[in-house]
């Protein structure tokens, strides 16, 4: 198997989280590929993951079901594109499982993240890369919240993580 280059961040096209975080990579891992962790962390509070559903393997399924406080479900399909255990997660919105193509509404950005991680003394170096098709869909996915909302999503990671 051969390992994927680092691509540089284009500002045009992509929004970036890189943090170093207290946990070890292992624990962050488990965290990102595990239902029952990622039910407890992934969306920010006062939203909840519901459902997750997990098939990691590229072309495998990653599925969640967000709630939004007043309790409205919003399910989101996408694909795993590569898997490096401890060390790399990228997941499209833009595929179905099996890479089948995706049809998203124009309202959501269509989008791919990648997950890096890499330890950092008795920590870990935590890289999240979002990548959209055009400025448009970045632009609308920063207008989201996507620095509070991905910053926030990963402090409630690293405290499941550290009760792992």
């Amino acid at each position: 198997m051969t390992r994927s280059t680092v691509q540089q961040p284009d500002p045009k096209l992509d929004l970036v989280l890189e943090r170093v975080v207290d946990v070890p990579r292992e624990l962050v891992w488990a965290a990102w590929t595990t239902p029952e962790h990622l039910k407890k962390w992934f969306t920010p509070a006062p939203w909840k993951t519901v459902d997750c559903e997990i098939d990691l393997r590229p072309g495998g399924i990653f599925r969640t079901v967000m709630a939004s406080p007043e309790g409205q479900l919003f399910p989101h399909v996408g694909c795993y594109l590569e898997v490096i255990a401890n060390e790399k997660l990228v997941w499209t919105v833009a595929l179905l499982p099996g890479f089948r193509p995706s049809h998203l509404s124009s309202e959501a950005p269509s989008f791919t993240a990648v997950i890096t991680l890499e330890t950092q003394g008795k920590g870990t170096k935590y890289t999240a890369r979002v990548l959209h098709k055009d400025e448009e869909d970045r632009r609308k996915h920063e207008q989201m919240g996507f620095h509070d909302g991905w910053g926030k999503a990963l402090d409630q990671l690293v405290n499941v993580a550290k009760k792992m």
